[in-house]
């Protein structure tokens, strides 16, 4: 039942266009996901979500064709940087395609190596977790990888990068009472 009490038919089957559609409209923040080594890979997504805090627990959604997968099922180990406002364009060079591979992604990039996984975590973000990974879930043209949160800490932002409509935005917080 949805709405005023109505019976809903829904289509047998929903189209991914559809699907998308909806799902823009649902804002998430912007976190890149990487990995260090001979498996150097960065990619941006919004498929990530805390799980547990004791144990520390996060997910994170990779499609199953993408080069991160494989990364991170060789590694085990990688890192999560969670991006501030102003950080646009380190969203949009992780998602293109067609930036170099391996570690000479991160060239012009700040990051430091995680003191746990040696995975790349970018200079300026809200914040960075390191996880290793514990177990994969199937999720349909996706794996859903759970992690172990090694390491974590916060950055010096204060306002996050937001993925809405499928574009990138910034809070614009309200003045406070003085």
């Amino acid at each position: 039942m949805l709405g005023e009490g109505r019976l809903v038919h829904l289509p047998r089957e929903v189209e991914p266009a559809s699907f998308r559609e909806v799902m823009a409209q649902f804002a998430t923040g912007v976190t890149v996901l990487t990995v260090g080594g001979e498996h150097g890979h960065g990619m941006t997504a919004n498929a990530f979500a805390s799980v547990s805090l004791n144990p520390p627990l996060a997910l994170c959604c990779v499609a199953r064709r993408a080069r991160l997968h494989e990364a991170i099922l060789s590694t085990r180990g990688y890192g999560i940087s969670l991006l501030a406002a102003g950080q646009r364009r380190l969203a949009r060079h992780f998602s293109d395609r067609s930036r170099p591979r391996g570690m000479t992604q991160f060239d012009g990039v700040s990051w430091t190596p995680g003191p746990r996984t040696g995975a790349p975590l970018l200079a300026g973000a809200l914040g960075w977790l390191e996880c290793d990974l514990v177990e994969v879930y199937p999720g349909g043209d996706h794996s859903i990888f759970l992690g172990q949160v090694l390491n974590s800490s916060r950055g010096p932002g204060r306002e996050p990068l937001l993925f809405f409509t499928s574009d990138y935005h910034e809070l614009t917080s309200p003045a406070k009472p003085a």
